[in-house]
């Protein structure tokens, strides 16, 4: 069982470098090509057809790295070049849908609306981080060090007073 866990860990770590590496450099794979990702800091605003209520967020890139790719862009199929969210066909909507003829919101189209995306996906992993992290302190009373931290899940955290 011991041996397993070694295993694993193992794997994990030798995934993870290859992760950073290709962070490091700007670049991934797709299909037979080099794509070029994104280092820095990308603007979220809402649509150019939507008028922002808060400010635009300051999405860091590059401290998303951990993660694979297609975590948030969950279409990717290692291919082709990944698009933006709001890409026509994934969360292009601009307003919440609604059933036709009704004010009720058709649930099976509501993951089209960009900010339902945005808010579900990010606000949600960090909240699953949070518990996670939650659990290891629980966990690891007893032992001296930092935990990691969380990204944040309130709205000024994300969309700072201008």
């Amino acid at each position: 069982m011991r041996s397993q866990s070694y295993v694993v860990a193992f794997v994990g770590v030798v995934l993870l470098i290859g992760i950073v590496a290709c962070a490091s450099l700007g670049i991934a794979i797709a299909g037979d090509e080099e794509m070029c990702v994104p280092m820095g800091i990308i603007t979220l605003e809402p649509p150019d057809s939507v008028e922002a209520k808060r400010s635009a967020v300051e999405f860091q890139h590059s401290r998303h790295f951990v993660k694979a790719c297609n975590a948030c862009h969950h279409t990717w199929e290692f291919t082709e070049p990944i698009t933006g969210c709001m890409t026509a066909g994934c969360h292009d909507l601009d307003t919440l849908p609604r059933k036709e003829d009704s004010k009720a919101i058709d649930k099976d189209q509501a993951f089209r609306f960009y900010k339902n995306a945005y808010h579900g996906k990010c606000i949600g992993c960090h909240k699953t981080m949070k518990q996670e992290i939650q659990q290891m302190a629980t966990t690891l009373a007893g032992i001296d060090g930092k935990l990691p931290t969380t990204g944040p899940t309130g709205c000024i955290e994300c969309h700072p007073k201008e």
